[in-house]
């Protein structure tokens, strides 16, 4: 998505909304070399539109490995279960950080922990590095 297609004003109230971090992996901004993305919750590709409501405030990692996908399949089921979304859902509630690892607690939290890549190595290298400093969460 264009940044043009957002108004200053929206991207803001939708970082500020945020606390100016991601609202999937809590990373703050602050501590990022690059600039964090205005990311469709429900992609524009699956009927999302450009509503507040339908938009976050996202690293450019988390944004990057979700891309225009809504969900996923969890474990050998074929069960199609959605990623989190910090519009309607509580953070707390679907995931739990342990020494910088973030696990997801429910199907919805696995299913976002998995296709975001959460834990990809040079992610959770950053974030213990962060935790040691008390950068995060």
């Amino acid at each position: 998505m264009s940044r043009s297609a957002i108004t200053l004003k929206s991207r803001k109230e939708i970082a500020s909304r945020a606390n100016f971090r991601c609202e999937y992996c809590l990373l703050s901004e602050r501590v990022s070399y690059f600039s964090f993305h205005i990311e469709h919750i429900r992609s524009i590709k699956h009927g999302g539109n450009n509503k507040l409501e339908n938009l976050a405030y996202c690293c450019p990692d988390c944004n990057f490995y979700k891309g225009t996908d809504i969900g996923t399949f969890v474990g050998s089921e074929l069960n199609l279960v959605r990623f989190f979304n910090p519009r309607i859902d509580i953070w707390q509630e679907h995931f739990e950080i342990q020494d910088a690892k973030i696990d997801g607690k429910s199907e919805i939290g696995i299913a976002t922990v998995q296709i975001f890549k959460f834990n990809e190595i040079d992610r959770l290298i950053f974030r213990k590095q962060l935790v040691e400093l008390g950068l995060y969460p």
